[in-house]
């Protein structure tokens, strides 16, 4: 199945604006954002920084990024203008930020525009992330810093025990939503490739339990995906969702995704 997120502009406009929730939904859990305070500390921003966010969705990081006293200037591009949209009206008032519309393989900025280039949750969903990692290196001062952070998405589960329904859902939307489960794998070869040299490379774990919250999401667009291929009914895809709540209201869900941060720099030559 294709990864939704490059077709985003195509979906009408209630998918659009339900993906948009979701990257809000995730942006605001807690645990979510304590591994991205980690990740951004591996990275050497220098004072008065020009950073530029790839894929940055609705801004939720960007406007982050925004916020740091050593940054001076963020920009955040995307292919779906509908997400800039969105991020645009969200980071209103917030003078250093800009959006605009861009594909990550091919950027359109000077050679040497930026100190730190950042990819959240971006790489998994590039085809061809080799051709994304060349032009930020592109674009990059030297010295300049890559700092990429993503889901090892084949480890997502929600199963409670072996056949667990539900971990069907998970897979669906993972198929359906990344456009490669395992590219932080490869990440620090791909680097490598494209002339970065690696930094730190870090582990975090997410683990949503009792109540969920984000991976309730994810059984959800699962079991959507699942009836919209003709796999399972609506009454099937009904219960499932209903499984994960009555999960949620007895305290026993629990979901699981494995993400990876590298930072890597780009040497003066």
């Amino acid at each position: 199945m294709p990864d939704v997120w490059a077709t985003v502009a195509a979906l009408d406009s209630t998918t659009q604006q339900r993906l948009a929730d979701v990257l809000e939904t995730r942006g605001a859990d807690p645990t979510q954002q304590e591994m991205r305070r980690t990740f951004l500390g591996d990275v050497g921003f220098p004072p008065g920084a020009h950073v530029l966010e790839v894929g940055c969705g609705t801004g939720v990081l960007t406007r982050l990024l925004a916020g740091r006293p050593d940054v001076e200037t963020v920009v955040g591009v995307d292919l779906a203008a509908s997400l800039l949209d969105k991020a645009r009206d969200l980071a209103a008032g917030i003078p250093n930020v800009r959006f605009q519309e861009a594909d990550a393989r091919s950027l359109p900025f000077a050679d040497a525009s930026f100190d730190v280039a950042v990819f959240d949750s971006t790489l998994s969903h590039v085809p061809e992330p080799g051709r994304a990692l060349a032009e930020a290196f592109r674009v990059l001062r030297p010295h300049g810093s890559l700092a990429a952070f993503d889901g090892d998405y084949a480890t997502a589960t929600v199963a409670l025990d072996d056949h667990d329904p539900l971990q069907a859902c998970a897979d669906a939307m993972m198929a359906n939503s990344v456009n490669d489960r395992r590219v932080m794998r490869r990440l620090p070869t791909l680097l490598r490739q494209s002339g970065f040299q690696l930094g730190r490379t870090r582990s975090h774990g997410f683990v949503d339990t009792g109540d969920g919250g984000y991976m309730v999401t994810v059984i959800d667009r699962g079991a959507d995906v699942l009836k919209a291929s003709g796999t399972i009914g609506d009454d099937l895809a009904a219960a499932l969702k209903a499984e994960a709540r009555q999960r949620q209201s007895i305290g026993t869900f629990f979901g699981h995704i494995a993400y990876v941060s590298v930072v890597a720099g780009k040497s003066a030559r």
